[in-house]
């Protein structure tokens, strides 16, 4: 269990481990290190690789406040078995359409399947856990999950160059049948103890919109952290999927050691995330996001004058910070969300900001590679972000400052729970929902 025990209740042992096997399953995209390739051997060039990239990335967002609303408004698992069913479709399409039209259709379905689950799946761990009275497990449960979710591809990518070889389509032949495995865990997934019924609901789609947007309004401090992992997000996405294959062409590496390179990534990529209580806890959440996401960053700018092996190296480092920072950015936005009915479509908006920035990098990185100017794209990449977050780091801390002087002179809070504290509240301390309270379980999770 990766050095991690799970909650005593018998019963939240067995969600949390079919929780695990829905992410390993669903998470296993085997064509993730040949899909750039691949497209080439079918005919498509630079342009409508990046374009088709560009199109999930906007499709995602035009989906990604539906299917928040409709996983606040129903029931998250319903969520889940939709995306699993989608993704076993949308991975059929390239087998018996391999063309331009048929990777469009696939993505599109990729970007309908992950929007369905991508608040969905945080949003029903958070709340089972809570309500089964175990919240305080949710930052290792949630980073020993996406360790899982990792190993599967330790083991597939090294081959996969070799799969391809031995039959075309079989990366996405693999990759579909993950997905119906995916959608046999969700189909056994508990529901949460005193989920809401009917009348506890949000009243409406528009009225769900309405909801989360004032939830958003009313907390500085939440929009500040949505915007935060937008530099992450975008770093992470555009160079494991995007920008990985172009590196390693230009380091003249054969494609047969693509999987074994992202494999390797993927290994530290697992170890961090299944430790990021020990930073967290080290430097405080807000901190080590700030930091991991800066590393990242300067991680892409030394590649550019690197020769093959530091490459590989500083991947691996990207990987390290990639795993550690994920759950913490996770925990970070569940414990600020101020009203728990609208959960999945405010995180839901967090993830439209992501794929939109990553619709117009990816619309950018595909002008730059099809002009051969891959290393300035690498060097703009880690300067912006410096910059980006420097500034953002001023303007958080003045929120901080801001709430720190608003609070009583005989309350004092410590500094890590200080940046776990959705900031900025406009309710009175007697209305405080709980997944507005201070994190303080959390933090010494």
């Amino acid at each position: 269990m990766l050095g991690f025990r799970l909650p005593a209740k018998p019963a939240v042992q067995r969600a949390v481990r079919l929780t695990y096997g829905f992410q390993f399953f669903f998470g296993l995209l085997l064509w993730v290190p040949i899909f750039y390739q691949y497209q080439k051997l079918v005919g498509l060039d630079d342009g409508q690789i990046f374009g088709i990239q560009s199109i999930y990335y906007i499709v995602f967002c035009l989906l990604e406040i539906p299917t928040g609303m409709i996983a606040d408004r129903f029931d998250y698992r319903t969520s889940l078995k939709a995306g699993a069913a989608v993704l076993v479709a949308a991975n059929l399409v390239p087998v018996f359409f391999g063309s331009y039209t048929g990777f469009l259709i696939h993505f599109i379905l990729i970007a309908l399947a992950r929007s369905l689950v991508s608040g969905a799946q945080s949003a029903y761990l958070y709340e089972y856990l809570h309500a089964q009275g175990e919240g305080e497990h949710y930052l290792r449960v949630e980073g020993v999950g996406r360790a899982y979710s990792l190993i599967g591809k330790i083991v597939y990518w090294p081959v996969i160059g070799l799969l391809m070889a031995w039959n075309l389509p079989s990366p996405y032949w693999l990759t579909a049948l993950n997905a119906a495995i995916a959608l046999a865990f969700a189909l056994k997934l508990p529901p949460i103890p005193g989920g809401r019924r009917a009348a506890g609901k949000t009243a409406s789609l528009l009225a769900g919109v309405g909801g989360a947007l004032s939830a958003l309004r009313s907390s500085r401090w939440l929009f500040l952290l949505m915007v935060q992992g937008i530099a992450m997000f975008t770093l992470v996405r555009i160079c494991q999927v995007n920008l990985f294959q172009p590196i390693l062409e230009s380091k003249t590496l054969s494609v047969n050691w693509y999987g074994a390179v992202l494999a390797a990534m993927t290994v530290f990529e697992a170890l961090g995330a299944a430790r990021p209580h020990r930073l967290r806890r080290a430097i405080g959440p807000v901190a080590s996001v700030f930091t991991l996401t800066i590393v990242m960053a300067l991680c892409l700018g030394f590649i550019v004058p690197a020769g093959t092996v530091p490459t590989v190296l500083l991947l691996c480092v990207f990987a390290v910070a990639t795993g550690i920072s994920f759950p913490i950015q996770k925990q970070l936005l569940n414990d600020s969300i101020p009203d728990s009915r609208y959960r999945a479509t405010l995180l839901s908006m967090e993830s439209i900001v992501d794929r939109a920035v990553c619709a117009l990098v990816a619309v950018a990185l595909g002008a730059y590679l099809s002009a051969g100017r891959l290393d300035e794209f690498l060097v703009l990449s880690a300067a912006v972000t410096c910059v980006a977050m420097g500034l953002l780091a001023v303007l958080l801390l003045a929120v901080r400052k801001h709430r720190s002087d608003r609070r009583p002179p005989t309350k004092r809070t410590a500094p890590a729970e200080l940046e776990a504290v959705p900031a900025d509240r406009s309710a009175p301390a007697e209305r405080t929902a709980p997944a507005e309270q201070e994190a303080a379980p959390a933090a010494s999770a």
